[in-house]
């Protein structure tokens, strides 16, 4: 593939200078002129070079002049001054504006070249380190966001394809699997990072509170509202606005928030005056809006706005291959917060926070590698784990009738009268109440493991550990 040639835009109204310069410089450069500084600028915006000449002193508009409208365009290029008159004022007043280099008239060829070059280089070097910068600032954006299992690959290429446009994503999954961390990647990998990101969480405002808090009001809208105030979407203008929990928006909101989505614009509780914004919003539910809508307690209409792009957040249960790397995350963060330095945990409870079902995701392990760091105790990890296995196994068991769905499951032996720690009797009770359970499973679907996962609702690695575990065979 043939070299790229360098374009270079020579402003000057001696028409010799272009010449000299095109006959003299080796043929990757190309020069294309323009006479006075109005064909000039126009022509930065047609021909686009990579680099301009500029002559100080043209008839009608100055070098400087021209210059000084260049630099309104964020995306000029760099520009070389040419001038005839070795005055220092000149020199100044280029560097002032901007200027890349100055070089006298008359000039040499090759020393034109040596600038050129340099001043070529320099811009190569400054988009490298841009490229750099981005690339960095994309993985900090990524800080929070852990995981390399499949499912967490598939969520962050979804949203690099999304984050930079102006769709509305819906965030769906489990309570506890990081839809904030994710709305946040979506904003500042966005054009509008450098703007508010806003989060509004629609089930912890008081129904008649979340619409002066989403749209503000104005003075004398209701007692106590004794002067105007903005409400989170001005905040948000030109930003991101995050409704969290957007399935417990009231409906009497939902119109309202419609009218925003499709209007960009709305009016504050108890004004006139309609107000226009430009926000992008994101919205998270763990609540199944399709059921909420059958029940008349979501508008399809909404639905169907905020759903142009849905995210599915996996729960940790079908990612537990990324469970190492998130202990390691929450160790390193309350080893920090808390001022220890407690080590990694042993293989084995790595294993068996690996084989755990995880009702409460992410959270519930965050919250348990806290109580490690805090309490610098890693034993309390089983304890943890039995204690939610047993709530878990509780609403799953359905009280003395046996589990749900699973007829002829009875309830474990009596526990033994030679040991009553209250410790060793519930964890062996439940590690009983698990493996009774998973058998029964296994037996109800003819040893289909990844069946038996998903009536299980634990993931298929899980039960592959909880067999080895508890020594399960087909034969038994």
């Amino acid at each position: 593939m043939p070299k790229q040639k360098t374009k270079i835009l020579v402003i000057d109204d001696d028409p010799k200078v272009s010449w000299i310069l095109s006959e003299g410089l080796p043929s990757h450069f190309e020069f294309v002129s323009a006479r006075d500084g109005i064909e000039g600028i126009q022509m930065v915006a047609t021909e686009k070079p990579d680099l301009i000449l500029l002559d100080i002193k043209m008839q009608g508009m100055s070098g400087l002049e021209v210059l000084e409208k260049l630099n309104k365009s964020e995306t000029r290029p760099d520009v070389i001054m040419l001038s005839g008159h070795g005055d220092t004022r000149y020199v100044v007043d280029s560097v002032r504006l901007g200027a890349a280099e100055f070089i006298n008239k008359p000039f040499d060829v090759k020393e034109v070249e040596i600038h050129i070059n340099g001043v070529l280089e320099r811009s190569r070097l400054r988009s490298e380190l841009a490229r750099a910068k981005e690339e960095l600032r994309s993985q900090k954006k990524y800080a929070n966001f852990i995981g390399d299992s499949d499912p967490m690959l598939r969520v962050k290429a979804l949203i690099e394809q999304v984050a930079d446009s102006e769709l509305t994503v819906l965030i769906r999954g489990e309570s506890g699997t990081g839809k904030e961390i994710v709305a946040r990647s979506l904003h500042e990998l966005s054009g509008r990072r450098s703007q508010p990101f806003m989060k509004v969480n629609c089930a912890a405002i008081p129904r008649d509170l979340l619409e002066a808090e989403l749209f503000g009001y104005e003075k004398g809208a209701f007692t106590g509202a004794h002067k105007n105030k903005q409400g989170r979407f001005e905040v948000a203008n030109k930003g991101t606005i995050f409704l969290d929990e957007i399935g417990d928006m009231p409906m009497e909101l939902q119109s309202k928030l419609l009218q925003v989505l499709e209007q960009q614009e709305f009016v504050r509780v108890g004004g006139v005056q309609t107000i226009s914004v430009d926000v992008r919003i994101i919205c998270a539910t763990n609540r199944n809006l399709e059921e909420a809508i059958g029940e008349g307690q979501f508008r399809d209409d909404l639905f169907y706005r905020l759903n142009e792009i849905t995210i599915f957040l996996p729960s940790l249960r079908e990612r537990s291959d990324d469970v190492p790397l998130l202990v390691n995350h929450f160790l390193e963060k309350y080893n920090a917060l808390y001022n220890r330095t407690y080590s990694g945990l042993s293989p084995d409870t790595i294993s068996r926070l690996v084989g755990f079902h995880w009702p409460g995701n992410i959270r519930q392990l965050e919250n348990m590698i806290k109580q490690v760091v805090v309490r610098e105790d890693e034993s309390i990890i089983d304890e943890l784990i039995r204690s939610a296995s047993h709530q878990t196994l509780k609403g799953t068991s359905g009280g003395s009738g046996g589990g749900a769905g699973f007829g002829g499951y009875s309830a474990p032996a009596s526990y033994d009268p030679d040991d009553l720690s209250l410790k060793s009797v519930v964890g062996k009770r439940i590690a009983e109440e698990e493996k009774r359970l998973i058998s029964h499973v296994l037996s109800k679907t003819n040893w289909n493991r990844r069946k038996a996962a998903d009536l299980l609702q634990i993931s298929y690695r899980s039960l592959l550990y909880k067999i080895k575990e508890y020594a399960l065979n087909a034969a038994k």
